[in-house]
């Protein structure tokens, strides 16, 4: 019955392009598919760059400003040279300052809005996608899409890529003002590079498949949690907490052994960097120290060398930093994209489909379905639905019943036979306009979180308060509703937390009223309510039914014998059709239904015949 809003997605289209990159590399193809959520902002990204291009050469020139202030102007006891270089240093150093607030600021900005942009698509998807997609995919799976994934993702846009660049950039700075102000000390510099790319390329590759860990098992332990929580009753009712509680503790070891080797892996890459740059830091002191006793090299030489040690191997260890924010959003992104990625269920109709028109009948024709393409749920069923008819479908649990609304709202797809509308197929249908002909009230209803009025109105959001109190009344709701604490402004917790079930299907059925479909369908709708209330229901319902074509699907045979036309399903497969009069003196299946629901009923017969 509900259908949401269409709103604009943001989601790159995909070519035949795409696909082929791919297949060709998946981390070249994912971030290809990243950089269509940055886009947008080319201008932001432009003047990120810029701005740290422009002032990667800041840090480096640091050093090389404290060995000209020492050789040309301490050592012969220039004041006012040194003064001006102290000048100069103060504002290289505050022009820093200023480069890192403004590429923060537009590399946060620019990770905020594309996430804001993903996060949208995200959730516009998840609306399209099949109801057999959430059958095989735990909620709390697809929350840690929303969230953590998603999150992994800004950081990279924030402080990944951009300041790789500059890193990438300060390190070469670094290296040409070290090999004009000395070559000979350069080369040391540079003779521990090696070691220090085969310590990075090796904690690169093992630290990535901890990361993809890492996140296997958080979905893992989000699914569960989020599981137990909603079923807790239960898990209480059964007295299951302690083996729930060895459950979790088992998933939740295997995530913390997953975060402890990237531990690992840091506590010995980053203790192994430290040592390399400090290896280089004393070779560079004890060649200095020959030289100058030699009187081969200055002071201010050794002294800006020193420094610049530290600034070479710190964009390395920033590079490695970057590099393993890129990896963890790189494993969050694989999941995120392949989420995107999902097939969206039925068969879109072209743009120029017909609306959902319902004049003359609905026709059910030769109809099979499976739900895990083995166990047919279904098996040739055929009949139609004639406009303004009443229709019930009874039979046992697993018999089909409900399999039969599922795919006339489309929920599902058939897998053999046809469906029509007035003759049109269904799948040519409009999603939209389907819906809004079809208005189904479930035998579990959910609440969302927010006020009765705002549940009430969920399908029709545009509807006046006097029709919501009109339609209230008419179904008789009006009386516990206005006992709430604030009327129709009470506030529903999650899933109507606090209202009873009786209650929560009063709502469901003022909201089908208020949606107004064309074709009403009840599926179980008074199977969880008291006598009282479904004495209320069956007056409200019958109002509700006037003038529609209705489907009420029940397993209790007292709601369904003023239909015009009873079908009797059992084991997927239509056994009986006709009035409740009509299928008594039939005595078959149904007679059988009827008589295990009203023994009473078997004894009358007994005696009369």
């Amino acid at each position: 019955m509900n259908h949401p809003e269409k709103k604009k997605s943001f989601r790159p289209q995909q070519d035949e392009t795409l696909q082929k990159e791919r297949k060709g590399s998946v981390d070249r193809y994912i971030i290809f598919r990243l950089l269509e959520y940055v886009k947008p902002f080319k201008s932001l990204v432009f003047w990120a760059i810029g701005v740290t291009l422009a002032g990667s050469f800041l840090g480096p020139l640091r050093p090389w400003l404290t060995k000209v202030a020492i050789d040309d102007y301490i050592v012969h006891g220039n004041l006012k040279g040194l003064a001006l270089i102290s000048i100069l240093l103060a504002g290289a150093i505050l022009l820093d300052g200023i480069k890192q607030y403004v590429t923060t600021w537009l590399t946060q900005i620019i990770g905020q809005k594309a996430v804001f942009m993903l996060r949208m698509d995200i959730f516009t998807h998840l609306q399209k996608l099949p109801a057999r997609f959430y059958d095989r995919n735990p909620i709390g799976r697809l929350i840690t899409r929303t969230t953590s994934d998603v999150e992994s993702l800004n950081e990279m846009l924030s402080s990944g890529i951009i300041t790789i660049l500059g890193d990438i950039l300060q390190l070469l700075f670094i290296v040409i003002l070290m090999v004009w102000i000395d070559w000979q000390l350069t080369l040391i510099v540079l003779g521990i590079l090696p070691l220090m790319l085969y310590a990075t390329i090796s904690f690169k590759n093992r630290v990535r498949e901890a990361f993809q860990d890492v996140r296997t098992h958080l979905a893992r332990l989000n699914t569960f949690f989020q599981e137990h929580i909603t079923g807790m009753s239960i898990v209480q009712l059964f007295n299951r907490q302690e083996r729930e509680f060895d459950k979790y503790a088992g998933i939740n070891r295997d995530h913390m052994d997953a975060n402890i080797r990237t531990v690992f892996y840091f506590s010995i890459y980053y203790p192994l960097i430290e040592v390399l740059s400090s290896a280089a830091a004393g070779l560079v002191i004890w060649y200095s120290g020959v030289r100058l006793l030699r009187a081969d090299l200055t002071i201010g030489v050794v002294i800006s060398f020193i420094q610049y040690i530290w600034l070479f191997f710190r964009p390395l260890q920033h590079l490695s930093d970057r590099f393993n924010v890129i990896q963890t959003a790189i494993a969050g992104s694989d999941r995120i994209i392949r989420l995107l990625d999902e097939k969206e269920g039925l068969e879109t109709p072209p743009d120029n489909a017909p609306p959902a028109v319902f004049r003359d009948k609905i026709s059910f024709s030769d109809l099979w379905m499976a739900y895990d393409e083995e166990n047919w749920v279904l098996k040739g069923i055929s009949f139609d639905i004639r406009h303004g008819e009443k229709i019930a479908i009874v039979g046992a649990t697993g018999s089909g019943k409900t399999t039969i609304i599922n795919i006339l709202s489309r929920l599902y797809p058939f897998s053999k036979g046809s469906v029509t509308i007035d003759s049109v197929p269904l799948q040519e249908i409009s999603v939209v306009s389907l819906r809004k002909l079809v208005g189904v009230v479930m035998q579990d209803v959910f609440l969302f979180s927010g006020t009765i009025r705002e549940n009430l109105a969920f399908g029709n959001p545009d509807v006046s308060e006097a029709a919501i109190r009109d339609a209230a009344k008419i179904v008789g709701a009006d009386r516990f509703i206005e006992a709430l604490p604030g009327g129709y402004d009470y506030r529903v917790l999650e899933n109507g937390t606090g209202l009873s079930s009786g209650q929560k299907q009063l709502v469901a059925f003022v909201r089908a009223l208020l949606y107004n479909p064309e074709i009403l369908v009840l599926d179980e709708a008074t199977s969880s309510v008291d006598t009282e209330t479904e004495t209320l229901i069956d007056a409200a319902t019958a109002k509700l039914m006037s003038g529609r074509t209705s489907i009420v699907i029940a397993h209790r045979l007292s709601t369904v014998q003023k239909a015009d036309r009873i079908i009797v399903l059992h084991k997927g497969v239509i056994r009986e059709t006709g009035s409740h009069q009509e299928l008594l003196a039939k005595r078959g299946l149904y007679y059988k239904l009827y008589l295990l629901q009203h023994p009473e009923q078997a004894l009358v017969s007994g005696r009369n015949g």
